[in-house]
């Protein structure tokens, strides 16, 4: 029997194209518990400057997004992971040698500021004004690249209050130490609200969203 898919017009057989920043481990974990295979998908890194780029230049169908937006354009899935927080640092950093931290002593040290068009109402969840006591988080460091961002760890005593996913993508000179304090961080699938949903992409979200739920009874 011929594969309706081979004789579909190649838009609908093609694979889904899913934006992710940093460690495609993540994404491959979603997609895995979903059911679906690495064939299914095809991953679109974006810009964290430019988060939502790819959605809407058309270039990706779904993207990886962590805490809750607020963008009119863009819709969102249930939450179908967490992703625990960390704090990035040079190895040789005064906390490096810790087996997890408090967002209070990170406070010490500068942080980084939100990126371009990041939404800082997201960027206030990942790197916090102040602490949960109340002392200020110094965000003076630019934040553009992760490869930017390792320089400036490597050659001060910066920190970044990021995600445990991050440590994928680390060189062996930056730890990513566990943040005890901070609660993990809600990940949900987003999409452009007024655009028709690629039939795949739909299947992996509702699959995707199936999965978490089965995994939180």
């Amino acid at each position: 029997m011929t594969d309706p898919l081979l004789t579909a017009a190649p838009e609908a057989a093609r694979p889904v194209r899913f934006g992710i920043h940093g460690a495609p481990h993540l994404a491959t974990g979603i997609v895995t518990a979903a059911g679906h295979g690495p064939e299914d998908v095809e991953f679109v890194p974006y810009d964290v400057a430019e988060p939502f780029r790819p959605l809407r230049e058309r270039t990706a169908d779904i993207m990886i997004v962590k805490y809750t937006l607020r963008e009119p354009d863009i819709a969102l899935s249930r939450p179908v992971a967490h992703d625990g927080r960390a704090l990035i640092i040079a190895a040789d950093h005064p906390l490096a040698a810790r087996n997890a931290v408090s967002v209070e002593e990170a406070a010490r040290y500068d942080a980084f500021g939100c990126p371009g068009d990041f939404p800082p109402y997201v960027w206030d969840k990942v790197v916090p004004p102040r602490t949960p006591a109340g002392t200020p988080i110094r965000r003076v460091h630019p934040m553009t690249t992760v490869k930017g961002m390792v320089e400036i760890l490597s050659k001060t005593r910066a920190v970044h209050l990021s995600f445990q996913s991050l440590e994928a993508v680390l060189p062996p000179y930056i730890r990513a130490v566990p943040v005890h304090d901070l609660p993990p961080a809600p990940v949900t699938l987003a999409w452009l609200r007024d655009a028709e949903l690629h039939p795949k992409a739909a299947a992996l979200v509702a699959d995707a969203e199936r999965s978490a739920e089965r995994s939180t009874r």
